[in-house]
């Protein structure tokens, strides 16, 4: 049944490895069904509701992933679309959450027909080939911020924007042993070297009294806070059209950067640098949106620790699925995913990040006009602290300087018209 329904021979996995990359995709990911309850309980909302919330939307959506588009590829409520949600629109323009989960809701409506027509895939696929490098390189670079910083090792600063952290305290240190481990393990071709290298950091952690055993199991919390409590019809008040624009810009192009770029290191990507049942794979990401505002949690997306469970061996939705799984069991066993610390996490980011930024080396580098967008892209994601503003920096350029050079041929009409938009969308929107 599993080899008929993934195909799983013909992606050159088994059972076995597509259960291990399933595992080390979600460690490396669990950290948002507490970081997300923190951040939207700012609005008010009550904490345990959207921790079930964020476990449901997730589960839900990864699970329509596996099945229908068969992608090793997880979902949950994305990262700067909860503090969108949480600063911009609820506490910055004064809208209840119930009406900011009514917006959350429209946007996704939008994005599925958008995936269904399917002009979302067409514009995906109007992606030149060396932006879709770029944006799989940049993507890395994202990750590698992230990690280093929830592992302590940079920090911010007022003057520098960023600097080295505390070496002294014993996160950077553990997280720098994980690190090493992992990139020693995988030369060894260890089985699960990300997982190992996970589990044992936060033994060591938990041995040296630097993280807290949270103990096993424990009963969900109530759902009913939050669930079924949003207000389409306060979202449709004329005021916050441009909320919905943002939740759903802001989706589009990070799912299409994430889904690309994940799509690149896992070699999923056809001979033409497509993603094949493109479609299939933008419909879950839509259809989880909408279920995540039902539940009761912000925009739900692809996720780009997506990447962690494809270095382990993941290629079909079998890997997602077992991801959605412990999702569901994580509802029951909050206390022990809780005892996974950042500082174990943070490695394995910044190792995938590795192996993500050799994209970097199949781009033109003879040809400036295919290399400066490129190198745009990449370097604008990690320092905007955003793919989706990356990918329009990467457009800008790409078009600009070609039709600058004389090559506007090359471009893609799709891209043209992008750009404009994109110059458009900062100009007036910010």
């Amino acid at each position: 049944m599993l080899e008929q329904l993934f195909k799983l021979r013909e992606n050159g996995t088994t059972v076995q490895t597509e259960v291990m990359a399933g595992l080390t995709t979600f460690l490396t990911m669990a950290y948002i069904v507490f970081v997300n309850p923190s951040i939207l309980s700012s609005t008010g909302m009550d904490f345990g509701a959207v921790f079930v919330a964020t476990c449901l939307a997730a589960a839900v959506g990864t699970l329509i992933m596996g099945l229908y588009a068969n992608y090793p590829i997880a979902l949950a409520p994305g990262m700067g679309l909860n503090a969108y949600f949480t600063y911009g629109v609820v506490l910055g323009m004064g809208y209840t959450w119930q009406v900011a989960l009514g917006a959350v809701f429209l946007s996704g409506v939008i994005m599925l027909i958008l995936s269904i027509l399917p002009i979302r895939e067409q514009i995906i696929n109007a992606i030149p080939k060396s932006l879709k490098l770029a944006i799989s390189a940049g993507i890395g670079l994202f990750l590698a911020i992230i990690g280093l910083a929830n592992a302590g090792l940079i920090a911010d600063h007022p003057a520098t924007l960023v600097t080295i952290g505390d070496l002294t305290q014993p996160a950077p240190i553990l997280a720098t042993i994980g690190f090493v481990a992992m990139a020693a393990m995988t030369w060894f071709r260890v089985p699960g070297a990300l997982i190992i290298a996970i589990l044992g950091v936060s033994l060591i952690g938990m041995v040296l009294g630097v993280s807290e055993f949270g103990g096993i199991a424990s009963m969900p919390p109530d759902p009913m806070p939050t669930f079924l409590q949003l207000d389409i019809a306060g979202a449709l008040n004329i005021g916050l059209i441009a909320v919905v624009f943002a939740f759903l810009f802001v989706d589009l192009f990070d799912t299409a950067g994430t889904l690309v770029g994940v799509a690149h290191r896992g070699g999923l990507l056809d001979k033409d640098g497509r993603l094949p049942r493109l479609r299939q794979a933008l419909v879950a990401d839509s259809t989880a949106t909408i279920a995540g505002s039902a539940f009761g949690t912000s925009t739900t997306t692809s996720y780009i620790e997506s990447a962690s469970g494809i270095n382990a061996g993941g290629r079909t939705g079998l890997t997602a699925v077992v991801v959605a799984a412990l999702f569901l069991l994580c509802l029951f066993l909050s206390p022990l995913a809780g005892s996974i610390p950042a500082y174990a996490t943070a490695p394995a980011l910044v190792f995938v990040a590795c192996l993500m930024a050799r994209g970097l080396a199949e781009i033109d580098w003879d040809d400036p006009t295919e290399y400066a967008p490129a190198l745009v892209t990449a370097i604008a994601m990690p320092l905007t602290y955003s793919i989706a503003h990356g990918i329009a920096f990467g457009f800008i350029t790409y078009a600009a300087i070609k039709l600058l050079s004389g090559r506007v041929d090359q471009a893609k009409p799709a891209v043209v018209v992008l750009a404009v938009l994109f110059v458009v969308k900062f100009w007036y929107l910010g």
